[in-house]
């Protein structure tokens, strides 16, 4: 089931295209990650989203439905938190959740602690907001943000500015938040971070969709192998193959071979080919991380 569907959405600010024709969908039960540069217009699609701004043209469709009246009911059922949330400096979390409980007309109040207890922010008694840590405000944030029980929440850039344990807190927050049944559409620039939460990915560059794949599909292109290039390829699969029991690579072309096992061992590999009377012209360990992978799409697409 698709919770958020674009068709051909664009923002412009005067003759800039901040979102530019982007069509993308994020279904139930996603991790959904955009990546992009500061400035790529991950922000403004959040907010076109969140109907924090209206897009010049194009399609939003939420929960399935597309009217307007059908898109106002539908964002009762979300949450998000872009940019940093208004919180009252002067009031305690619990505070300040309760003030928002009633400017939503959520009847129930029970919702306060167990969004406090959620983020885990049940223990700050009488600690006013101005005196959190950046970890502990973008917690309350996010508690803002799932205080109405939503099914999709948007969040833009969680982790920016946390310590090292305040971005794990909220690593594992996302995760569990996800397990309970909440669809999750989050934006960062830390993108190792964003590696390990994330099972979908867009790509965002100048204001365009530049590519859009899964959790696998991003493993497959930054699959750690060994890339040999050899003078017969079908005959080194053949060596591979029967003398050191190799199952797991690819062919590509007739000269060069993607190995998937002996990472920790390349010189028996070339020995044995070698051996087989196959001539090794090259043999170097290839694959990306996100970050590498992010930087030659985007690369890719400048050029």
């Amino acid at each position: 089931m698709a919770i958020l569907k674009t068709q051909n959405l664009t923002k412009r600010y005067g003759s800039t295209a901040a979102v530019d024709s982007v069509s993308l969908t994020v279904e139930k039960g996603d991790i959904f990650g955009l990546i992009g540069q500061n400035g790529a217009g991950k922000t403004t699609l959040m907010r076109l989203a969140a109907s924090l701004t209206r897009p010049d043209s194009g399609e939003i469709e939420l929960f399935g439905k597309t009217d307007e009246a059908g898109l106002n009911a539908a964002r009762a059922r979300m949450g998000c938190v872009v940019e940093m949330p208004a919180l009252y400096p002067t009031l305690t979390a619990e505070q300040n959740l309760e003030y928002y409980r009633i400017q939503r007309g959520i009847p129930d109040k029970a919702v306060v602690r167990k969004s406090l207890e959620l983020v885990s922010l049940t223990d700050t008694g009488k600690k006013k907001f101005k005196n959190f840590s950046l970890g502990m405000k973008q917690r309350l944030g996010l508690a803002l943000a799932i205080l109405n029980n939503p099914d999709f929440i948007i969040l833009d850039e969680p982790i920016n500015g946390l310590d090292p344990m305040g971005i794990i807190e909220m690593r594992d927050l996302m995760k569990k938040l996800n397990e309970q049944g909440i669809t999750i559409l989050i934006s960062s620039h830390i993108l190792s971070e964003l590696s390990q939460v994330a099972t979908k990915y867009a790509i965002i560059h100048q204001g365009r969709l530049v590519k859009s794949l899964t959790q696998e599909q991003l493993r497959e292109e930054c699959k750690r192998a060994l890339a040999v290039t050899v003078d017969d390829a079908a005959k080194a699969a053949v060596i591979l193959e029967t003398e050191l029991n190799i199952r797991n690579y690819k062919q590509i072309g007739a000269n060069e071979l993607r190995l998937y096992e002996y990472l920790d061992d390349p010189a028996e590999v070339t020995f044995r080919l070698n051996q087989g009377g196959v001539r090794v012209a090259s043999l170097h360990e290839v694959g990306d991380s996100l970050e590498d992978y992010f930087t030659k799409t985007i690369g890719g697409e400048s050029k």
